[in-house]
Formats: structure tokens, C-alpha cells, sequence
């Protein structure tokens, strides 16, 4: 990778301050004034968000809009303790990675920060995140360095969360993702990363519940796609009359997707058209195959959870004679395709009802070695039964917190290969710091993958080590 053609990005301390302060309060903030005047700035970094990052007055200013290496006529927006934050008026010099967003509601919509950036630098971008946060917060190096993982650029999302506004002056209905830094909605009427059979529907979507009676208390529709069937789950907050279940029904035998209602929590998630609904998505070199819920964590991309699952196994190489513990496991996406290999394989999870599926996952495919245990992994596991077992190989893909309380646990469970994804570089950073400098481990390679392109999401893959012991 050329370094002079690597966009640079956020340190990560500066990006805990930003993170900290974007989600503060509005009463905690304190307004400044401050000039709107059009100034001149040079940009030298991307932040992890995708905005331009520059020095004006001596102080860190973030602008939409601008990339490194592009000279641009900025104005103010916010001023903030640590930084400033402003907005691209022009381009006076552009960067040869610029190019034109395919979506129209770029810059409106929040939904991909990254769309005039040539791929192939949003890539590197990505790397050097990686690369930074492992030699700043966890102070190590892989031995290796592997090429990304990557797959489609567009209409890869099989899961979303669609917000819903009615807007009187404008007499219409929103359907869509949020604005950037916004609570209002962005008015959408095509989106080039959903599955198409949603993304198609999105301004049919507005005009069905314009025409309901719920129109002010349908807050958002969430997205699931299987391989086969899709299903909108619409979450309203007041019971619906018989003339807008009338219009749901109607919409769902139309157009052929799956109508669900959400009354309350998630657990009052039912059909309503059609009433029979299997979402799923198939391992098709495992020959196995997958049932999830509308409201059941799954890979966003369901071309790259292949590739990365391949990946895993690959790294991982489980043998017939060797057991395998499969952390933050979920229903099963890694567990079962391991366990067509490995002689046993232990799923743990926190959430019940997702190991509840993941054990109907494991007998709807015949799979009797792969067993799955409820418990939260942030909490002491001591004594727990399924620590108790020891292990060859360790597979964890935590949250964005990272796996630091478990970490020591993994230490004295005999494992001498593990296999890290990550959703957040400074997590596992850390964590492959304390691998390393307190367990013994060798971080043998790390690479990013592509999960979410056009977006600033890093998510990433690493493979450590120690000496095995002879048994």
C-alpha cells in the first residue's frame, strides 16, 4: 500500500473526546459564539466519521465534505471545547480520490459519510485506522499484514432501521435514514445500499401511511431480508383501526414482502401479511442453513458474512479432534459452520432467545456437536459450566466494548489460537494489547473488512498465538 496515498484519520484520543461530546446532553453544552465568515483551510486528515480534518485558529475543525490533501472554503457551524466543526462552501483544489456520489441524498442523508471517495481509498483509510489504533492503544504490530476482505459496494444491507416522520407543512410522510447529526429524517426516495426489494418500496412505503389513520404513531420500520422471503416490522405506538391494517395487508400481498407489526418491546413482534414468514440465509458450502427473526442481530451484509466466515474458518483451521469456544456467538453464524469441522464446538451468548435459536439452528441441521450456552460474558464466568471445558481454539466477536473482562479467562482455558472480529479498532487494540503483553499471545496477522462501505465503520479480523502445549 503506497503510504502517500493512504488518507489519514482521527487520533484516537481525540476521537473519544469527539464521540463524548457528540452524544452530550444538549443542556451540558454550553453554545459559543462564533464567525460564520468563509475562510481557506487546507485538509490533512479523514476523520473516522468521513468529514475532512484541518487547523484553523490553532484549533482541530472538522468539515463535511472535504478530503485529504483538497484545499476548500469552509464556514464555521459549532465550536466545541476540543474542536470546531464546520461545512464545505467550495472546492479550490480538489483531491484526485474525489469522486461523484452515486446516491442523491448524499450530504443530506446519515447513512454514508464516505460516497465521494474512491473505494480504493476508503479502504486504506480503513487500514490505517486499524493500523494506528494497534500501535497507539494496543502498542503492538501484527506479523502480517492481509489484504482486506471486501465484497458488493451496493445493495448489500439485509438489515436497517428505517425512521418514519410526519411532516404537516409538507403534508407528506418521511421514510428513511436520519440526517447527518440530526433528528430530522432525510427525505429519501432511493437508497443504493438497502436490498433492492426494500429500497424500491421506499416512497410506496411514504405513501401508505400517509393514507393511515397512524400516520403521527408509526415512529420506524425495521428492515430483514433473508436469502429468500423479507419482512418490514412496523412499530406503532398506538393500536391500529381496521381500515390501516386493511392498507398493511393489502401492501404486503402486493409486494410480495412480509408485513409485521410491533406493538410494544420486541417481543410483541407478530405477523399480519403474509401470517407465515421464515427469514433465513444459507452457508451453501456447509449445506447449512440459518432461521432468524425480524428483530434477531445478523450480519448487516450477507455477501461479506460468507467471506468472513470462510475467513474465520480458514484462520481458525478446526480439526476433528479439537473443541472449539465460540464467544458473543449470536444464533449460531459462526458456531455451526465451525462445528461442520471441529470435533465440538461451545457457543456462548447474552442474549437467551438468540441461544434458544441457535440450539434450533444446530438441530435443524443435524448438528450435534455444537452446543450453546446463555451468560454474560461482562460478568464473572467463574464456575460457569462451560468454562469448565477446556479448549484448543477460541473464536470472540464482541460488541464495540471489545472482550477485555473475559480475556484472562480465554488465558487459562488451554487455548493456543484465537481468532478476533472486530466491529471498533480501539477495542481491539486494547485488547490485543493485553493478549500479547499479559497472556502470552503473538498477534500473527490483521486486516480490515469491508462490512459497511462508503461508511467511516471499520471492521476488522486478527489472528493471535501462543506456544501449544503438549498434552
Amino acid at each position: 500500500m503506497d503510504p502517500q496515498r493512504q488518507a489519514g484519520v482521527v487520533l484516537p484520543i481525540l476521537q473519544r473526546q469527539l464521540d463524548a461530546e457528540v452524544t452530550a446532553p444538549m443542556s451540558r453544552r454550553r453554545r459559543r459564539k462564533f464567525s460564520r465568515d468563509p475562510f481557506e483551510v487546507s485538509i490533512d486528515d479523514l476523520s473516522h466519521d468521513g468529514r475532512g480534518v484541518a487547523t484553523h485558529d490553532e484549533k482541530k475543525v472538522f468539515i463535511h465534505g472535504a478530503l485529504p490533501g483538497e484545499k476548500v472554503e469552509a464556514r464555521l457551524t459549532d465550536r466545541r471545547r476540543h474542536y470546531d466543526e464546520g461545512e464545505t462552501l467550495s472546492i479550490i483544489e480538489a483531491s484526485p480520490d474525489r469522486i461523484e456520489p452515486r446516491c442523491p441524498h448524499f450530504g443530506q442523508c446519515g447513512g454514508c459519510s464516505l460516497q465521494h471517495l474512491d473505494p480504493a481509498r476508503q479502504i486504506e483509510a480503513k487500514h490505517r485506522s486499524l493500523q494506528q489504533n494497534l500501535a497507539r492503544i494496543g502498542k503492538v504490530e501484527p506479523e502480517t499484514w492481509w489484504e482486506p476482505v471486501t465484497g458488493p459496494l451496493w445493495a448489500y444491507r439485509r438489515k436497517a432501521r428505517l425512521s418514519v416522520r410526519y411532516v404537516h407543512k409538507k403534508e407528506k410522510v418521511l421514510v428513511g435514514f436520519r440526517e447527518r447529526y440530526g433528528a430530522f429524517v432525510a427525505d429519501m426516495q432511493e437508497c443504493h445500499v438497502l436490498d433492492p426489494r426494500i429500497a424500491g418500496q421506499l416512497t410506496a412505503l411514504s405513501e401508505l401511511i400517509y393514507s393511515m389513520d397512524a400516520r403521527r404513531s408509526i415512529p420506524q420500520i425495521e428492515v430483514a431480508c433473508g436469502d429468500e422471503d423479507s419482512a418490514l416490522v412496523f412499530r406503532h405506538l398506538e393500536p391500529l383501526s381496521d381500515g390501516d391494517l386493511e392498507k398493511l395487508r393489502k401492501f404486503g400481498r402486493s409486494s410480495g414482502i412480509a408485513v409485521l407489526l410491533q406493538p410494544r418491546g420486541p417481543a410483541t413482534i407478530h405477523g399480519l401479511e403474509p401470517a407465515e414468514c421464515e427469514l433465513k440465509f444459507a452457508f451453501p458450502d456447509h449445506g447449512l442453513e440459518l432461521v432468524f427473526g425480524p428483530a434477531d442481530f445478523v450480519q448487516v451484509n450477507g455477501a461479506m458474512n460468507l467471506r468472513m466466515v470462510a475467513r474465520v474458518l480458514e484462520l481458525l483451521d478446526p480439526q476433528e479432534d479439537e473443541r472449539v469456544l465460540d464467544l458473543f456467538c449470536g444464533l449460531g453464524n459462526f458456531t455451526l459452520p465451525l462445528a461442520t469441522r471441529a470435533g465440538g464446538v461451545v457457543g456462548v451468548e447474552g442474549d437467551a432467545e438468540l441461544v434458544r435459536k441457535g440450539t434450533e439452528n444446530a438441530q435443524r441441521n443435524g448438528l450435534e456437536n455444537a452446543v450453546f450456552f446463555a451468560a454474560d460474558l461482562n460478568e464473572e464466568p467463574s464456575g460457569a459450566p462451560w468454562l469448565k471445558k477446556g479448549y484448543d481454539k477460541v473464536l470472540v466477536d464482541p460488541p464495540r466494548s471489545g472482550a477485555e473482562f473475559i480475556l484472562p479467562h480465554l488465558a487459562s482455558s488451554g487455548a493456543w489460537r484465537l481468532v478476533y472480529v472486530s466491529c471498533h479498532p480501539a477495542s481491539l487494540a486494547r485488547d490485543a494489547g493485553i493478549l500479547v503483553q499479559e497472556h502470552g499471545f503473538t498477534l500473527k496477522g490483521a486486516g480490515v473488512m469491508d462490512m459497511f462501505p462508503h461508511t467511516g465503520h471499520v471492521e476488522s479480523i486478527a489472528l493471535f498465538e501462543r506456544p501449544k502445549k503438549e498434552s
